[in-house]
């Protein structure tokens, strides 16, 4: 269902492992994927973390035998079960240590929410995107929030509305990918921004992400000057702050690199 892996530089590796049903969510995996990111988000010895899926697909969204179920959810099953969701989605999200995306094909529905909450995504030009909810009497509730964030209130409209399928191309014009590359280069590149981000500091790439949620879509008001100011005093008050300014001044590497 998952795979999970840690090597001793710092880079965690999960991995979607349910090939036969194009990695479709079910209760176990949405369950599978909050404890695991639980557990990294915990985690010093975790740099950063690559999200990717073993198969043709990325995430297919929901599982066919889990949409049965929910069928005949009552409306407290469904609240739950729609909270699970949303809150395994959050956890991603709010990981502090940077997640990158490997998008080696299709995701649909929930599985566009699978990209959406990644910092960093990276797709195959074989990747495909929809958002079907429409077609099937739903809407993409739970992955809205970092979908709209992603590409656009006015991209949204259209994308959610029209329930049509769109190549990777799209995918990068929309800011939902980062970028696109050849199916067999994909694993290369995700390989090589892992590279250069090993190259940072641990500390301050987890201030640098939860920064920009501090910042983003608020006004640059008396609140938030004080907040950054405050925030550079943080951090160049750390040690890897201390060290990487010194090691810059003494042209030499720092410490967190190897």
């Amino acid at each position: 269902m998952l795979k999970t892996e840690v090597n001793d530089q710092g880079r965690a590796t999960v991995t979607l492992n349910r090939p036969e049903v194009h990695n479709a969510f079910d209760e176990a995996l949405i369950a599978g994927l909050q404890e695991t990111f639980s557990g990294l988000s915990e985690n010093a010895d975790v740099r950063l973390i690559v999200l990717k899926a073993e198969g043709k697909s990325f995430c297919a969204g929901a599982d066919l035998n889990w949409m049965k179920r929910m069928s005949g959810y009552s409306y407290e099953e469904n609240v739950a079960d729609g909270k699970a969701l949303a809150g395994m989605l959050h956890t991603i999200a709010t990981c502090p240590q940077p997640v990158i995306g490997q998008i080696q094909g299709p995701a649909y529905g929930g599985g566009v929410g699978m990209v959406s909450v990644c910092d960093i995504a990276i797709a195959s030009e074989k990747a495909r995107f929809i958002f079907s909810e429409v077609k099937l009497g739903i809407t993409p509730a739970t992955i809205s929030p970092y979908v709209v964030a992603a590409i656009g209130e006015r991209q949204a409209h259209r994308y959610f509305l029209t329930a049509e399928l769109f190549d990777a191309a799209t995918a990068l014009d929309l800011g939902l990918v980062h970028q696109v590359v050849a199916a067999d280069e994909l694993e290369a590149t995700v390989d090589g921004i892992v590279a250069t981000m090993m190259n940072n500091s641990p500390a301050a790439m987890i201030a640098a992400k939860d920064l920009i949620h501090a910042v983003a879509n608020k006004p640059v008001d008396e609140s938030v000057l004080n907040d950054t100011a405050k925030r550079i005093a943080d951090v160049r008050a750390t040690d890897e702050g201390r060290e990487g300014i010194q090691a810059f001044l003494e042209k030499r590497k720092p410490a967190w690199i190897e």
